[in-house]
């Protein structure tokens, strides 16, 4: 080989977890994650990069704000776009990795002109959702702005393909895999179904790359991705996931490769990992060899955290045997506090570059935390002052002006009772369980363990739980209890000649086979929610927000929704009557009685696909014809023939109350109607030609559901159909 040169070189300027939107409405916090996104920005078209990669949570929110994408979009278009030619070409095929109605690297596209290419993987923050599966690096990638690569469309079935880059004679493969929820990662890597491709020449000439965006420490038995677990052919891993910053690389000799852990570059907890300063990296890749160059941030907030025990120190371990020491003891803790205060400062002041004397800088207010161990010798006891209202003394000087002290005590004792009667853990549990370091589902884990549930699951309970915390999912913890019960109450209904003895036993059996089923992956985490349509008169401004968020706009059960449908379907013949005319609402009633029976398909259609949903929640992306077959139509059609042919008979009774209810409602609204919408004679006639047509329509949609392609597809709103055959 050649000696390799500057031109054989390939910079790449790595960072992770941005969080961009975090804590965005707090007055003072609330501009941090994006202006220390902007200087990692700056940073790369500073030190003249060849690349930017990213290694998940960009975004804080997977519906990130639009303040927080303008910011964002901004930022990359100010510093990734320019004259400057990229010189990486792209070797791979781009539709293997990249996917969309732009399935190639941004830099190739002769509409723009990019200068530095950001290429990303999404983290657990950013995660795609809703319909469509649609992720917030979707937009970035369709507006030009970032290469979204490492999908994982099958969390158990994961294909990883590398993008092939290469500068000169230097050769990189870019492997990537965005976050999937560790417990099950595990598993899949477990069960041996997680793929590496490899390029098909010049092996021994490639330098591989990979980013991670999962838990590097063992949290819990099979709560983390083992470094054992990835390739030995890997030459530098970037993980992600973690926010304390240990940017030089780690060396890993069992499985011979370097492992680099940038952190966070904004502090989303007041813990430990998060006060170490916080640092990006510009790593050199010349042939087989790597540099790595450390540069920190300078714009973060400056952070200090400090844990003391009372009982322990000299100025205060006496006072516990005083009474009435509680005055004493807020003025030691406030001066502890002024000097983290000062220490804060005197930090920032020393990362920054050097500054004129005369100048005057503006010191950003630091973030403070104060743990401290409160337990008393015996026979003594610390009279501690309340956290917040001790945290408020401190307004104007600390950023966080509610949670500058934590008290806690370690205890041993038995297990504790609420007000409700219900166990708690330990309180030593509890200190070590701090909101701040803790995921939900650990919390309510560690929760649950005291209780004794007997309806519902507890691992889904959790699961329910941080849907709500961390997602933002209104409606995840009522649909949560409703399946839940709707489960133990059909396995119960099955059950024939029970005693009542036995029904706690088969309660308890039945959420321990759910319990299985959640862990093993069959019962999918998360269910889209069913919704009612939005009233044609809502507005979120004077009536209490979106309409998605509303309590009563959750579809409770299936019998609710065939109602809701019903209430629609005799909707749509009003419109179509003549003014005056006697035998309108005659016409409507035989109107509504034939479009009843394509309401039904489609109702029939819309629980297909719900179950379908429920066989595989994961699949969302096919590569072929062939693999839907696969993972969907074992199972289906005999679902579908159930659920199509048997309430075949039963659709008379329904069919007669729909056209009755239509003809009441044609009735009462008939003068209303005929005022405000009036018809002239022309278009009279062509109703009454056109009814019986808009009819055979409806009909034809009911022979769409014997199609197999569309029970996978989402029906159309009901609402927006009935219009259009208006």
């Amino acid at each position: 080989m050649p000696t390799l040169t500057a031109a054989d070189t390939i910079r790449i300027l790595v960072a992770t977890d941005s969080h961009v939107g975090y804590n965005e409405r707090d007055a003072i916090r609330g501009d941090d994650s994006w202006k220390s996104f902007h200087e990692v920005m700056c940073l790369a078209k500073e030190q003249d990069v060849d690349m930017i990669l990213l290694a998940g949570d960009l975004f804080h929110d997977n519906k990130p704000s639009r303040k927080s994408m303008y910011q964002v979009m901004r930022s990359l278009r100010m510093n990734c776009y320019g004259e400057k030619p990229c010189e990486l070409e792209m070797l791979s095929d781009g539709s293997e990795t990249f996917q969309g109605a732009f399935n190639h690297v941004n830099y190739e596209d002769p509409d723009i002109n990019v200068a530095i290419p950001v290429f990303s993987i999404h983290g657990n923050h950013d995660d795609p959702s809703g319909e469509g599966h649609l992720a917030a690096l979707d937009l970035l990638q369709i507006s030009g702005l970032v290469n979204y690569y490492g999908r994982t469309p099958e969390s158990d079935n994961i294909l990883v393909k590398p993008v092939l880059l290469q500068k000169g004679h230097t050769k990189l493969a870019l492997y990537g895999m965005s976050n999937v929820r560790d417990e099950r990662l595990f598993r899949t890597f477990r069960d041996g179904r997680v793929k590496f491709f490899q390029p098909g020449t010049q092996k021994q000439d490639w330098f591989n790359l990979m980013s991670v965006h999962q838990n590097h420490h063992a949290y819990t038995e099979t709560g983390y991705l083992p470094e054992n677990f990835l390739p030995e052919f890997l030459d530098f891993v970037i993980w992600g996931h973690e926010h304390e910053c240990l940017i030089d690389p780690t060396y890993n000799p069992e499985m011979n490769f370097h492992v680099m852990q940038p952190g966070s570059s904004v502090a989303t907890s007041l813990m430990p990992g998060e006060a170490v300063p916080k640092h990006v990296a510009v790593l050199s890749v010349t042939g087989r060899d790597f540099k790595v160059e450390t540069i920190r941030l300078k714009t973060v907030r400056p952070f200090v955290m400090k844990e003391i025990i009372l009982s322990e120190e000299k100025e205060v371990r006496n006072l516990s045997k005083k009474g009435d020491n509680r005055s004493k003891l807020t003025q030691y803790l406030i001066r502890v506090v002024e000097g983290l205060i000062e220490q804060a400062k005197t930090e920032w002041l020393e990362a920054q570059d050097e500054v004129d004397p005369d100048e005057e800088i503006e010191i950003p207010l630091p973030l403070i935390r104060l743990r401290i161990e409160y337990s008393a010798p015996d026979g003594g006891t610390f009279e501690c002052e309340n956290p917040q209202r001790f945290s408020n003394r401190f307004v104007n000087k600390v950023a966080n002006v509610n949670d500058v002290v934590q008290f806690y005590r370690k205890k041993a004792g038995s297990t504790r009772k609420a007000q409700n009667g219900a166990d708690m853990p330990e309180e030593s549990i509890l200190a070590q369980l701090s909101i701040d370091s803790v995921k939900v589902e650990k919390l309510v884990r560690e929760f649950l363990t005291a209780q004794s549930l007997t309806i519902l699951p507890q691992n889904s309970f959790g699961d329910a739980v941080s849907q709500f915390v961390d997602k933002d999912d209104k409606h995840a913890m009522e649909m949560f209890v409703n399946e839940s019960l709707s489960n133990q109450i059909k396995h119960l209904m099955d059950v024939d000649h029970m005693d009542e003895d036995d029904i706690m036993n088969a309660m308890d059996q039945q959420k321990s086979k759910l319990e299985e089923l959640f862990a093993a992956g069959y019962i999918r985490k998360t269910r889209k929610a069913k919704l009612k349509p939005r009233p044609d008169t809502w507005d979120s401004d004077l009536d209490g927000g979106a309409w998605e968020d509303q309590p009563g706009a959750l579809i409770h059960s299936d019998v609710e929704a065939d109602e809701d449908e019903d209430e629609v379907a005799s909707l749509p013949s009003t419109k179509t009557k003549g003014r005056g005319k006697a035998t309108a609402p005659k016409k409507n009633a035989t109107a509504a009685k034939k479009a009843a029976p394509a309401k039904k398909g489609r109702g029939k259609k819309t629980v297909v696909e719900e179950e379908s949903e429920e066989e595989d929640s994961d699949v969302v992306m096919m590569d072929s014809d062939e693999d839907e077959s696969q993972l969907f139509v074992k199972q289906a059609p005999a679902k579908q023939g159930a659920k199509i042919t048997a309430p075949a008979k039963k659709s008379v009774s329904p069919v007669k109350r729909t056209a009755t209810r239509a003809a009441r409602n044609i009735s009462a609204r008939q003068m209303k109607l005929d005022f405000s919408q009036p018809m002239t004679q022309s278009s009279q006639v062509k109703t009454k030609g056109t009814n019986k047509k808009a009819h055979e329509v409806s009909e034809d949609e009911i022979s769409d559901d014997d199609d197999d392609d569309d029970a996978f597809a989402p029906p159309p709103p009901n609402s927006k159909s009935t219009r259009s055959r208006r």
